[in-house]
Parts: structure tokens; C-alpha cells; sequence
């Protein structure tokens, strides 16, 4: 059975960037399900126990009924997609990314800056729901890319790329206080990013 990452803050303390009354419901009722739902579709798939989401989603062909598949594409990506999310959040959050990883932004990017602007362009510009990506491949190289729907770059890229943050843009990840300025919460999230967690992230992607 998968389990929603444990959070390591209240529902309220990304305030004022991210309300208490958003966290509650994303994580509570938008998350729970996709965990809920992911977890009762692989009962009816023996043969996918024992693996990690990660190698579910990268070898989703591999399940041969279409319905379950969508099922596992579409609420397995809402686990791990969600997962990483809040699980890259802190009230500490912000500032700019140190070490190898800071280094590497520079080298891909140019500077932290660019990377923002690079991002939030993705992000803005995702069609409906979707999410923006900040991934890295197997020689430490950074990718700005983004999905539609729950899709990550495990399933869009075979696993050759490892997302280390995701903007959620769904509308449940902001609406509730930004209503349709997707842009203003694009740009109030990264108050918020545990940019030390992305780091620890990276390296564990290399």
C-alpha cells in the first residue's frame, strides 16, 4: 500500500503564500484519492506488488487492461506528482539553491533567475491542468519541461529523467486564493520551495 508523504508542517504555516483552507483540501481530498484510488486499482494487478511508483510509472505499458492502465497513469502520477510537491514545500522555504545544485543552475540556466522565469513561463503556459517540471537527467543535467493532466517526466521520458520539483497548476492548487491569476501563485510558491530538499533530491537522482 503507498502512503501520502507525511507533512513536516501545519496546514497553515506556507501562509501567506499558500492558504491553510488550500493545504487541507490538496492534500487531504485531492491527494487522499489519487492515493486511494492508485492503491485499490493495483489490488486488481498482482503482478506490480512489490514495486516502486517510480518503476510502475515508467513501465505502464506493461499493464495490459487499458482502463487499469489509465487508472494507474492517472492516480499513480497524482501520488507521486503530489508527493514530491508537498514534500519539496517548508515555511523555511525561498532564497536560492546552494551547492552542486546551484552550480549546475547557472551552468544549464545561466543564473537562478533565468530558471524562475523559465519555470514560470512552463507553468503559465500549461493548457488546463497540468504541471511544470525541474528535472535532471542521469549526468546531473537540468530540464525545464511540463505535462498535461497527472503526467511526469518518469512516463513522458522513460524514466532517462527524474523530476526534482513540480508546479502543480492544477486549479485546486491555487484557486481557492489566487482564483484565475495562475501567475501571482506561480510566483508565491517560490517563497516556499525547500530548495535543500530539491538539492538532497538531485544528488539522489545522479
Amino acid at each position: 500500500m503507498f502512503e501520502q508523504v507525511k507533512l513536516t508542517y501545519d496546514f497553515n504555516s506556507l501562509e501567506p503564500h499558500i492558504d491553510e483552507l488550500t493545504m487541507q483540501t490538496h492534500y487531504g481530498k485531492h491527494h487522499a484519492a489519487y492515493t486511494n484510488n492508485l492503491n485499490g486499482a493495483l489490488e486488481r494487478l498482482p503482478d506490480l506488488k512489490g514495486k516502486t511508483i517510480e518503476e510502475i510509472l515508467i513501465q505502464l505499458e506493461a499493464i495490459g487492461d487499458p482502463g487499469l492502465r489509465t487508472t494507474v497513469r492517472n492516480n499513480g502520477g497524482g501520488f507521486y506528482n503530489h508527493n514530491l510537491f508537498f514534500a519539496t514545500l517548508s515555511p523555511q522555504g525561498g532564497g536560492e539553491p546552494q551547492g552542486s545544485l546551484g552550480s549546475q543552475i547557472k551552468s544549464d540556466f545561466g543564473s537562478f533567475e533565468e530558471l524562475k522565469k523559465t519555470l514560470s513561463t512552463q507553468a503559465a503556459s500549461v493548457f488546463g491542468s497540468g504541471w511544470a517540471w525541474l528535472s535532471t537527467d542521469k549526468d546531473g543535467k537540468l530540464l525545464v519541461t511540463s505535462t498535461p493532466n497527472q503526467d511526469n517526466p518518469l512516463m513522458t521520458h522513460g524514466g532517462k529523467l527524474t523530476p526534482i520539483f513540480g508546479i502543480d497548476v492544477w486549479e485546486h492548487a491555487y484557486y481557492l486564493k489566487y482564483k484565475n491569476v495562475r501567475a501571482d501563485y506561480i510566483q508565491a510558491l517560490f517563497h516556499v520551495v525547500d530548495w535543500e530538499k530539491v538539492a538532497k533530491l538531485y544528488q539522489q537522482a545522479r
